[in-house]
């Protein structure tokens, strides 16, 4: 390997994928805080209960100081459109979230996750994109947890491709999955 290997790529979107409590969304913000001084945190959780309302309240001490906040909960292409520009690092979290209020809402998924695709691909600033890997476990006993899961399997996959490089969290450490220079395996 030589020594253009051991460089990181200059990416505009990063998807961060990983389990609950693997350390994804500390990964986004302390990649964000290396960009530069004006962050913007995109969140979509909408504080339904007590327990939600203290898990915000709780990210947003965590963030401190240096940190805007703009709840969305259904419009994050359209924020992330409007919000994303050179200078400002916008972190998006998360994903997860956006789709279950979508499908909540009884909106369509397919479309949302298309439009925040196209989004993406033109986006004017830098873009860290959070969602969990919820299709590594059990099969949901039920519809909606069924059809929640694959939702997600195709969202992240799209917007996987949609993103310049993608990590996957694991048990506090990053793995990365895009770019991929090589494939390390050879069938014989």
């Amino acid at each position: 390997m030589g020594q253009e290997d051991d460089i990181p790529p200059r990416v505009r979107s990063l998807l961060v994928l990983g389990g609950a409590r693997s350390g994804k969304s500390a990964y986004a913000q302390s990649l964000a805080e290396t960009y530069g001084s004006e962050r913007l945190y995109l969140a979509t959780a909408e504080a339904g209960d007590e327990e939600m309302a203290a898990r915000i309240a709780r990210h947003r001490a965590d963030r401190g100081q240096g940190w805007a906040t703009l709840e969305e909960p259904f419009e994050i292409a359209r924020a992330l459109g409007a919000e994303a520009r050179p200078g400002r690092v916008v972190v998006v979290d998360c994903l997860t979230l956006w789709l279950s209020n979508l499908m909540l809402a009884g909106r369509e998924p397919g479309a949302a996750v298309a439009g925040l695709a196209r989004a993406i691909g033109a986006l004017a600033g830098p873009a860290i994109l959070v969602s969990n890997e919820v299709g590594m476990g059990i099969v949901p006993d039920h519809k909606l947890g069924r059809e929640f899961r694959d939702w997600q399997g195709r969202a992240n996959r799209e917007i996987a491709q949609a993103c310049d490089a993608a990590v996957f969290i694991a048990a506090g450490l990053p793995v990365q999955l895009k770019p991929v220079r090589a494939l390390s395996v050879r069938l014989s």
